[in-house]
């Protein structure tokens, strides 16, 4: 069993930056890849990022490449989600989850654990 913790959502203006972190405790991630997801107000929940943690290599969906970063901390058990120059479509609900097959993968059924959430509110 893994269990996952977000953090670091809040509110910021246009423009501005915020880092998720997602910690996760139970068991090793050596063999699991990881995503992060969002659910904006009225939407359907959305893969955005993933990394696996063997190599650290990662895939970023189209609508935040080049803004946002996912990365890993091997030594905390902790996945980031660096978003910088946020817009008011970011405006979401943020999900970590743990696949435990070691690839990519977009579906919400793909991944077996999932975060509480963290609220991010971008104002215009």
């Amino acid at each position: 069993q893994v269990q996952l913790v977000e953090s670091g959502g809040g509110l910021v203006q246009t423009g501005g930056s915020l880092r998720l972190s997602c910690t996760a405790s139970g068991r090793s991630l050596s063999s699991y890849s990881m995503g992060w997801f969002r659910q904006a107000p009225g939407k359907e929940r959305q893969f955005i990022a993933g990394i696996r943690w063997t190599d650290g290599g990662t895939f970023h969906t189209p609508s935040v490449k080049g803004r946002f970063t996912i990365s890993r901390d091997n030594a905390k058990n902790t996945v980031y989600l660096q978003m910088n120059s946020l817009q008011p479509e970011d405006t979401a609900v943020y999900y970590c989850a743990a696949n435990r097959r070691s690839y990519i993968e977009t579906g919400i059924s793909d991944y077996d654990y999932w975060g509480q959430g963290t609220q991010v509110t971008v104002s215009s």
